[in-house]
C-alpha cells in the first residue's frame, strides 16, 4: 500500500510539472501484480482530481487558453467514453507501441531546437481541428490510461505551441477525459474502490506540487525536461508493449 501511494505521489508531481507521469501508473501497477483493467480504471479515476488541481493552479497563472480547451474537451469527452469501453475488450498493446513511438519522436523534435531559441508564441487551431484532436486524444488516453497529457503535450509542442500552454491545455482536458473514461470503466466493472482511493490521494497532492514547480522554472529548461521525459517514457512504453505483444504471439 505504501509503495502504491508513493508511486501515485511521484506520478502526480510529474503530471503537474510537465504533464507526463500518469503513463507510469499502469505499467508499474501491472508489474506489482494488479490486474491491468483495475489499474487502468483506478488511474483514470485519479486523474479527475489531479486534473482539477492542475486546472486551478495553471488558470491562476493565465496558462490555459480557454477557447482551445473548450473545443478540445468537446471532442475528448465522448472519445474517452468510447476508449474506456474499448479498453475492456482489447489489450491495446499495438496502440501503446504507436503511442511510444510518437512520444519519442515529439521529444526528439523539441530537443532539436537550438538552446538559444525563443519560446514560440501561441498557435491557433480551427475549432473542428481541436475537436478532432481532442477526440483522438480521448480515445487513446482511455485505451492506454495515459490521462490525456502524455498524448496532447507532445502533439501541441510538435506543432509549435509553447510548453506551458501545452501543459495547461492538457490539464484542462484531463478532467472531462477522466470523468467520461471513469463512467465507462464503472459501466464495465473495472473500478477497484481501495486502489482508486490510494491513487487519487497521492496523485492529487503530487500534482499540486508539480504545478507550482512548473511556473517557477524557465520555459526553455522546462521544455527540455519535457522532451527528455517524453523520450524516456516513449521508449519504456514501446519496449514494454512490444515485449508483451511478442509473448502473446
Amino acid at each position: 500500500m505504501v509503495g502504491i501511494a508513493a508511486l501515485a505521489l511521484v506520478s502526480g508531481v510529474l503530471i503537474g510539472c510537465i504533464g507526463i507521469g500518469g503513463v507510469l501508473l499502469v505499467p508499474c501497477l501491472s508489474l506489482a501484480g494488479i490486474d491491468v483493467h483495475a489499474a487502468i480504471g483506478a488511474s483514470m479515476f485519479s486523474f479527475i482530481f489531479s486534473g482539477a488541481v492542475g486546472v486551478w493552479l495553471y488558470a491562476r497563472h493565465g496558462s490555459i487558453e480557454w477557447r482551445s480547451a473548450t473545443w478540445l474537451a468537446a471532442g475528448a469527452a465522448p472519445g474517452a467514453f468510447l476508449g474506456a469501453v474499448l479498453a475492456a475488450r482489447t489489450s491495446g498493446e499495438i496502440l501503446l507501441i504507436l503511442v511510444g513511438a510518437t512520444v519519442v519522436f515529439a521529444g526528439w523534435r523539441v530537443l532539436r531546437r537550438p538552446p538559444g531559441a525563443s519560446e514560440p508564441v501561441a498557435v491557433r487551431f480551427e475549432p473542428l481541428a481541436l475537436a478532432a484532436i481532442g477526440g483522438a486524444v480521448g480515445i487513446g488516453s482511455a485505451l492506454t490510461s495515459t490521462g490525456g497529457p502524455v498524448l496532447l503535450v507532445p502533439l501541441l509542442m510538435w506543432w509549435g505551441a509553447p510548453v506551458l500552454a501545452s501543459v495547461g491545455l492538457s490539464q484542462a482536458i484531463q478532467v472531462p477525459i477522466a470523468l467520461m473514461a471513469s463512467l465507462g470503466n464503472f459501466w464495465t466493472g473495472s473500478l477497484d474502490p481501495l486502489l482508486v482511493a490510494l491513487l487519487s490521494i497521492g496523485v492529487t497532492f503530487g500534482c499540486a506540487v508539480g504545478a507550482r514547480v512548473a511556473h517557477a522554472v524557465p520555459a526553455a529548461f522546462l521544455a527540455r525536461v519535457v522532451a527528455v521525459a517524453l523520450m524516456l517514457v516513449g521508449v519504456v512504453v514501446a519496449v514494454r508493449s512490444g515485449h508483451t505483444l511478442a509473448r502473446t504471439w
